[in-house]
């Protein structure tokens, strides 16, 4: 893709899942990625893959509900790599499952505070650091369960839905400024979140696919496609969108 090539990214929750398939697809593109996580071995691993591959990373540890932890990993990325031009706020859990008049706040609150504070805490750090550039994209990482509503995950639908808000609020004020947000809305993909929410029960999963038109669930890989695309000079003029990557599951 256009303009990826040479340029520095940042992604979050990438020891795993999306955003290891993210920045996986960044290097393979040819940028310098910064791959963070609280789970260190695994984040480790990704850069190891991308060194074996020819590239280059870091891995950077920190917790993204925590301010300090944030500030420091954009410092570390741009004292790593010079600069930044890409984000991906990705890092996210899927919380306990539970009806909202039987959820503890604590429950609620975390998944806010790493699902939807994240991603705000992220931004107030990375943009001014793309402006430091001249500009660059910021892509976070939705749901389609950002523009649905259901049953025993208020905490995540709500985080979600915030996430898109965030995004457009923030597309608005750099629009101007070369810097262009967007978000990303994965429908169900196989990932260790979905195996962690059907407990490898086959007949949850088989409840799932029941909501997919296309008839499977999605790959890290095609939402990590988007991601890029969404950052590259390719979509240079998108810019404010939630971009559902589902297969069908918000048409019916």
């Amino acid at each position: 893709m256009k303009g990826i090539d040479g340029k520095v990214a940042l992604v979050t929750g990438a020891a795993s899942g999306i955003g290891r398939s993210t920045a996986l697809r960044f290097a393979e593109e040819g940028a310098k990625v910064a791959i963070s996580d609280v789970q260190v071995d695994a984040g480790n691993q990704v850069v190891t893959e991308i060194e074996d591959a020819g590239g280059e990373a870091v891995f950077i540890e920190a917790d993204v509900s925590k301010e300090v932890d944030v500030a420091r990993l954009v410092d570390e990325t741009v004292n790593t790599f010079g600069g930044l031009d890409f984000a991906h706020n990705n890092a996210g859990i899927e919380g306990k499952v539970g009806s909202m008049a039987e959820m503890e706040l604590e429950d609620f609150q975390r998944v806010i505070d790493i699902n939807l504070t994240g991603v705000f805490l992220s931004m107030k750090y990375e943009i001014p650091r793309l402006l430091e550039r001249g500009g660059g994209a910021i892509v976070n990482t939705a749901s389609v369960a950002g523009m649905t509503g259901g049953p025993n995950l208020s905490h995540y639908y709500a985080a979600k839905h915030g996430v898109i808000g965030l995004t457009r609020s923030a597309a608005l004020e750099v629009a101007t400024e070369n810097v262009r947000v967007n978000a990303v809305c994965p429908g169900v993909i196989e990932t260790p979140m979905i195996e962690r929410f059907t407990q490898g029960d086959e007949d949850a999963k088989s409840g799932l696919l029941e909501d997919e038109p296309i008839g499977r669930l999605g790959k890290p890989e095609e939402i990590a496609s988007a991601v890029v695309y969404l950052c590259s000079d390719d979509a240079s003029f998108v810019t404010g969108h939630p971009m559902v990557v589902d297969g069908g599951y918000v048409v019916p």
